[in-house]
């Protein structure tokens, strides 16, 4: 059964993974970046949480209840989310401290995005309990990328503004 499900994993999928373990790897060690560099997982948590929203048909407004709600719970954990950069006012760049939360924050969002759309995918009597929890997955995921995302761009405004 997991042979069948890798062959029907459409490629972007691993080449997806590839790409979060190769940064969530890269942010293990301290590092410069620009700071659209550093918004680049956001951005592809954020797309992806978003890109849930319309999929298939819905029977009912809770897949959308789900993700909103989801959303906004996790919105203020991305926002309250330590993100500790300086900013060196030469060049703007980010020079973050290396650490393996990003490492494990992409590999548990990624898995959990990934299990639902497995299970949504194989199991029918489980398909609209698999698609709430997907949504909500999809939200919580989207909300808390919106929140670092904002978290960060402030951060970044303000310490460039105190250099």
């Amino acid at each position: 059964m997991a042979y069948q499900i890798l062959i029907h994993t459409p490629p972007w999928v691993f080449a997806l993974f590839a790409y979060l373990v190769w940064q969530g790897i890269k942010a293990m060690q301290p590092r410069a970046m620009p700071i659209w560099r550093a918004l680049i997982v956001p951005v592809v948590f954020i797309v992806w949480g978003m890109s849930r929203i319309g999929l298939g048909h819905q029977d009912s407004a809770w897949p959308l209840v789900a993700w909103t709600a989801a959303a906004l719970v996790l919105l203020p954990l991305g926002v309250l989310t330590p993100r500790p950069f300086d900013v060196d006012h030469t060049t703007g760049q980010i020079i973050r401290p290396g650490g393996a939360f990003a490492l494990i924050r992409n590999l548990i969002v990624f898995f959990l995005q990934y299990a639902v759309a497995v299970i949504a995918a194989i199991d029918a009597s489980d398909r609209a309990f698999a698609i709430i929890v997907g949504r909500a997955i999809s939200g919580a995921t989207a909300g808390y990328f919106i929140g670092s995302a904002i978290a960060l761009l402030v951060a970044y405004r303000r310490k460039r503004a105190a250099g």
